[in-house]
């Protein structure tokens, strides 16, 4: 009897310990505009969000109440933000940019990993330069921490 109490409460506090998880993502821009005219960043919210007082939900596929859900209350006013170099220099691609980039990525994920986070999995997407008359792009990762 002993021992399934024991094992009861040692399962009751496992469950608690992996239910109570933190998410956070870090986002990093980095901008493929020619001459150094875009803006590249590191982007770490530090604010909570009320996720239940953004959504709305449908009941027949077609209604939405989203317009009741002002944009500013989307936005979040505490970030931090750390400046990165562009992909691009006036002479194209600038590997030294892309090597400092990787530099102060690394000693994000470093801070990150002594706080106790752990790098889950990484995501990205690219808009490219569609030529000669567009002249814009990014590049973004989304890094995915837990602890």
């Amino acid at each position: 009897m002993k021992k399934t109490v024991l094992f009861l409460i040692g399962a009751c506090l496992f469950s608690l310990i992996s239910v109570a998880q933190e998410y956070k993502v870090v986002t990093v821009v980095e901008s493929i505009v020619p001459m150094g005219l875009g803006r590249s960043r590191l982007i770490e919210t530090k604010s909570d969000v009320d996720i239940n007082a953004l959504s709305t939900e449908r009941t027949d596929g077609k209604t939405s109440k989203q317009n009741e859900v002002s944009r500013n209350d989307v936005k979040v006013d505490e970030f931090e933000e750390t400046k990165l170099l562009n992909f691009y220099s006036a002479i194209g691609i600038n590997f030294q940019n892309i090597a400092s980039n990787d530099a102060v990525i690394t000693a994000k994920i470093m801070e990150l990993s002594k706080d106790g986070w752990k790098l889950a999995f990484v995501t990205s997407a690219v808009e490219s330069d569609a030529g000669k008359e567009d002249g814009n792009g990014i590049f973004i990762t989304r890094l995915f921490f837990t602890r």
